[in-house]
């Protein structure tokens, strides 16, 4: 499963003045993204950081081609890039009802040691379900 999608409706807060999704919300939507691709490959960021294990982004592009606006229904996708040691990579789209493009991006998450605060490779229970989505 490389790529995940789910919907998500615009909510007045996620406005600003002109009904226009306000531009930091996206990276709520790709967090929502990624917390959903994880869950359907059967892990959770909540499982992850109760066995020590969290994944903080270390990088955040966004490509803004179309506003979203208040009450539209998105689609938001979700597509594994690549994992590659201490690194998970994810591209982005949002699309509208029509299916036009409003938004794509990308992250880098790395695996880091709640402990120590350093990087670290994959736990087993991880690397073996990305070996499932790289094939």
């Amino acid at each position: 499963m490389k790529i995940h999608e789910f919907s998500v409706r615009v909510r007045y807060a996620e406005t600003d003045q002109m009904g226009v999704v306000y531009h930091g919300n996206y990276a709520q939507y790709f967090e929502m993204g990624r917390v959903e691709w994880l869950r359907n490959l059967g892990l959770t960021y909540k499982f992850m950081e109760q066995n020590g294990v969290m994944l903080p982004v270390v990088s955040l592009l966004m490509n803004y081609k179309k506003p979203a606006r208040y009450d539209d229904l998105l689609t938001v996708r979700t597509i594994f890039k690549k994992q590659e040691s201490v690194k998970i990579e994810f591209d982005y789209e949002i699309l509208n009802e029509a299916g036009e493009l409003l938004t794509t991006g990308n992250s880098v998450l790395v695996f880091v040691d709640m402990k120590t605060g350093r990087p670290v490779t994959p736990p087993d229970y991880v690397a073996e379900k990305m070996e499932l989505v790289k094939n």
